[in-house]
């Protein structure tokens, strides 16, 4: 891989018209604001509007990840750590970003490549499923699961990869606010915030599939680690009760 992935060949840039450069015409051409110089109010407002569009669609689709709850993980991995189960949790969330990443990497490269906006929504929402069903397994795993109906849960799990911190079920105020206290104007501006921090390091996803998998296999095991890191300070044993099903 190369030291500066977001360089490309100059025979591949020098004189392409916009249209050409794929995903970083595309970027361009919806005026990304991590740029300098970036587009005017109307380039600006197309982005916070593609954005919300984002947000919109991963609280829509947060209620129906299908979560495995702590017995079928420990019927599906017999004989393991809660440590041990999580590793194996992380693996294959690392594995299924990778494959969305590497997917749109290699559409990237496409002589006549694809509307990239579109590609972009499509792997920021798939990666945000495979990580959001990450961090409800590891709160199963660490017998965190928060109070309340699936749907409350899931949007607790929602504002956990927002906030990328785990749940804290001995905060009720906060843990109020996450099952649906809170507005749902404020949490789609949360997600459009991290959304917009990680744009950039899209770019690098013209050099194909290998490095887009990189990436996205490298974010999500980062993320991983913060919420882990959470919840072992407030790990409850497995064989605590009150008993963790139902």
């Amino acid at each position: 891989m190369p030291a500066d992935p977001t360089a490309l060949p100059a025979e591949r840039t020098a004189g392409v018209p916009l249209e050409g450069r794929g995903r970083t015409a595309s970027l361009e051409a919806m005026g990304d604001t991590g740029a300098a110089g970036a587009g005017d109010a109307r380039q600006r407002s197309r982005v916070r509007a593609w954005l919300a569009v984002i947000a919109d669609r991963i609280i829509a689709t947060a209620p129906r990840i299908p979560v495995r709850d702590l017995g079928t993980l420990r019927a599906q991995f017999p004989g393991l750590t809660p440590e041990e189960l999580a590793d194996k949790l992380v693996a294959g969330a690392c594995a299924g970003t990778a494959t969305v990443g590497a997917g749109v990497g290699a559409a990237a490269m496409l002589p006549v490549p694809p509307a990239m906006p579109a590609e972009l929504a499509a792997e920021v929402t798939g990666v945000a499923s495979v990580e959001i069903k990450l961090i409800a397994e590891l709160h199963e795993v660490y017998g965190l699961r928060p109070p309340g109906t699936f749907r409350q849960r899931a949007m607790a799990y929602l504002t956990s990869w927002t906030e990328e911190r785990g749940i804290d079920l001995a905060a009720p105020a906060s843990l109020n606010i996450a099952l649906g206290g809170q507005m749902k104007r404020e949490l789609r501006q949360q997600i459009m915030k991290r959304t917009l921090r990680n744009l950039p390091n899209l770019t690098p996803f013209l050099v194909g599939a290998a490095v887009g998998a990189f990436m996205n296999r490298r974010d999500t095991r980062r993320l991983a680690q913060k919420i882990r890191k959470d919840l072992r300070r407030r790990q409850i044993p497995w064989d605590a009760p009150p008993a963790l099903d139902g």
